[in-house]
């Protein structure tokens, strides 16, 4: 991809303030860089590559199973969840897809909120696909393990959270580990070809920027009997912003991310609005909004506009991204990120081709840098379109203008360091059965 810290002097020093910030944010650092290198990475070209999911609802299960395609020298050796019923559905699910490389005994299907760490300590290759709240501590572990990894998108929900991955994928660099990351449309031609394009020139100089995700969502979950408020919420995890950093960060992520790659590089400050029109079921809908309208201004003084919304019946969707410049404009994604073209002075058309499934492809490069033994890491970029996310989030929830360093070097921690059965969860619902929602003008920012 062309987003990259060395084509851009911005990002570079971006980047190296990121670290030294990071760098103190992961717990056990001092111990991640005294393991020895060798002792780690996946012998190039030897014939088995055993992996492990750490998470293992549908995308954790899709992102094995694409990954299986690739090579059939991988064979998938241990699972950790926190749900046996789903530990079991993916295994039946990938053990009838991939019969011949599922070999999972039931002594390395590991359950629980430490599970992850001796699921790590049996692969080479870590699928580290569990809700985003908790994936700094789990890639950090796979880090410190030594181990290569897929990790879903977002990173993180919070810039503590995005700072802790941010210094665990430096440890990642010395230790001549793999990283891929979820944000499949970098590994789609068409938008490999229009973002070269802009690049290259074909709309000039980029004054104005536009962003859309506005569709349907997932239901909220009722509560089961007798359920506990811990395990509810994080069966529902989707309606917590402790867990999911609302949607704005688990599914815009995606339309701000070509944005970012778009401008190779990531705002400097957002300003916003959102709330909750249809959410208005605190008990199925838990804290988080429905829909978000951010305005992020760019170091250039480029503006993007951005808009997501969910589950509003009867209105407009689209899922597409646009960009405006001084010799023409660039349509991303039209008619649910399939058509792409460039009006103005050079016209240009395509639409993705068949076949052309981001989920798979994004599997073949992690793979071949592992058997080639090639430098691969792909967390820089994707840790900059998360934190443009929650940027956008902190923004909307506060009502205020907030700065990206601010945002970057806040304290405000929504997903807890460890986490156990015994714990109270970070919020809690009121006697109504009610969780706190975020009220502009009154909600805290950093």
């Amino acid at each position: 991809m062309n987003f990259t810290s060395a084509s851009n002097p911005a990002i570079q020093h971006n980047r190296r303030a990121f670290i030294k910030s990071a760098s103190a944010a992961v717990a056990g650092g001092a111990a991640l860089a005294a393991l020895p290198i060798e002792r780690f990475a996946h012998a190039a070209g030897s014939d088995t590559l055993k992996a492990a999911i750490v998470g293992c609802g549908g995308r954790g299960t899709g992102a094995v199973n694409q990954n299986l395609n690739v090579h059939k020298g991988t064979k998938l050796v241990a699972m950790a969840d926190i749900s046996r019923e789903r530990m079991d559905l993916s295994f039946n699910t990938l053990k009838k897809q991939h019969p011949d490389q599922v070999d999972v005994s039931m002594g390395n299907q590991f359950l629980g909120f430490d599970a992850y760490k001796e699921a790590i300590a049996l692969a080479d290759l870590v699928f580290v696909t569990t809700p985003q709240g908790f994936h700094p501590y789990h890639f950090a572990e796979a880090v410190r393990q030594g181990k290569h990894v897929f990790m879903e998108k977002p990173l993180a929900v919070d810039a503590p959270g995005v700072r802790t991955v941010l210094a665990a994928s430096e440890e990642a660099k010395k230790k001549n580990l793999k990283v891929g990351v979820g944000l499949q449309r970098h590994h789609q031609v068409a938008y490999q070809e229009i973002v070269k394009r802009i690049h290259d020139g074909a709309i000039g100089d980029i004054t104005s920027l536009s962003c859309y995700w506005r569709g349907n969502a997932r239901a909220g979950l009722e509560r089961l009997p007798g359920e506990g408020e811990l395990q509810y919420q994080l069966r529902n995890w989707y309606y917590f912003t402790w867990i999911s950093g609302d949607f704005i960060v688990d599914q815009h992520i995606h339309n701000l991310d070509i944005m970012n790659w778009v401008k190779r590089g990531h705002p400097v400050r957002a300003q916003g609005m959102g709330g909750r029109q249809v959410r208005n079921s605190n008990k199925l809908h838990g804290q988080i909004f429905d829909h978000f309208f951010v305005e992020y201004e760019y170091e250039d003084g480029c503006k993007l506009y951005s808009q997501c919304r969910q589950g509003q019946a009867g209105t407009h969707t689209v899922v597409s991204e646009h960009a405006v410049g001084t010799k023409g404009a660039a349509d991303l994604g039209l008619r649910n990120a399939t058509h792409f073209r460039i009006t103005g002075q050079n016209p240009w058309e395509s639409r993705l081709k068949k076949g052309e499934d981001g989920h798979q492809l994004e599997h073949y490069p992690l793979i071949a840098a592992i058997r080639e033994n090639k430098p691969y890491n792909e967390v820089e970029p994707a840790a900059m379109s998360t934190m443009t996310a929650i940027l956008g989030r902190m923004a909307v929830y506060s009502g205020k203008l907030v700065e990206w360093d601010d945002a970057f070097n806040s304290k405000l921690q929504l997903m807890p360091s460890k986490v156990s059965w015994d714990m109270e969860p970070p919020v809690k619902p009121d006697a109504d059965g009610n969780y706190p929602v975020a009220v502009p003008g009154k909600t805290v920012a950093l």
